[in-house]
């Protein structure tokens, strides 16, 4: 199983390393630049806060521009949350399929292991890059705001750290077991099935009627703007999440198992 790991984590290093620093990097520079719009920041703020539905979908209704958590949220946690989204959908959607789609079932077949171990190799493969890129562009960030030393409430940051990696977890782990189930890398239906949760959260926090429907998606509990503005934690959504987390894993696994996998 070691050897599996180890092989699935050099075979996705690059995509790991493009993907954290262009995140990291792009929150990085975000919060740099608040230091040069802090005298326009305030007219800004002012403006977007009373734009009706586009304020209320990227939270500046109920967080202010003008201050750095408030920038934090809407600019930085846009751009990550979108961002690890897609990354986590990328590295998980083909992480079992790629052995068919590639003609290398032959490798696996050939190791002394249970298809079981393989999958957990592979799951495991999956939680480390979540792990590292989430520490790393959390590092950024830190990095930025320790730069422009001024008042963060280092809480809000980890809480939305913590909710961003357990979203990850979830669009991962649905990638995964669609995976599990294909024979071919469905890289488009990855990319676009991280992009539609977006959306689903982006419109529904427009859209009155959507509103309850909210916690059917990831992004309801990984909200930036909600946490920032310490909003009462959306336990059905976390509930769910749960469920669905262990459900595709597990549906993985036997699905897995069950497969008559090509060479």
């Amino acid at each position: 199983m070691k050897s599996v790991l180890l092989r699935e984590l050099k075979q996705n290093l690059k995509l790991l390393i493009i993907w954290t620093l262009a995140i990291g990097g792009m929150g990085f520079y975000c919060i740099l630049l608040y230091q040069s719009m802090q005298g326009e920041v305030q007219e800004m703020a002012d403006m977007f806060s009373n734009m009706g539905a586009f304020s209320d979908a990227f939270g500046m209704s109920t967080l202010s521009i003008a201050t750095l958590p408030g920038f934090f949220a809407t600019e930085v946690g846009t751009i990550h949350g979108l961002g690890s989204g897609m990354f986590a959908a990328l590295a998980s959607i083909g992480i079992l399929s790629k052995e068919e789609d590639r003609h290398s079932g032959e490798f696996l077949l050939a190791l002394p292991i249970s298809r079981s171990k393989v999958v957990t190799a592979k799951a495991l493969c999956i939680l480390v890059m979540l792990v590292v890129f989430t520490v790393v562009c959390g590092l950024f960030y830190v990095g930025g705001i320790a730069y422009l030393d001024m008042d963060f409430p280092a809480g809000d940051l980890m809480t939305y750290l913590v909710m961003q990696f357990l979203m990850n977890v979830e669009i991962a782990g649905i990638c995964f077991l669609i995976s599990a189930f294909s024979s071919r890398i469905k890289m488009g239906l990855g990319l676009g099935m991280a992009l539609m949760l977006y959306a689903f959260d982006l419109i529904g926090r427009v859209v009155p009627d959507l509103k309850d429907y909210l916690f059917i998606g990831p992004y309801s509990y990984a909200n930036a703007s909600e946490i920032f503005s310490q909003s009462e934690t959306p336990v059905l959504a976390l509930s769910l999440a749960a469920v669905l987390i262990i459900a595709s894993i597990t549906g993985a696994y036997v699905c897995y198992n069950r497969r008559d996998l090509q060479s």
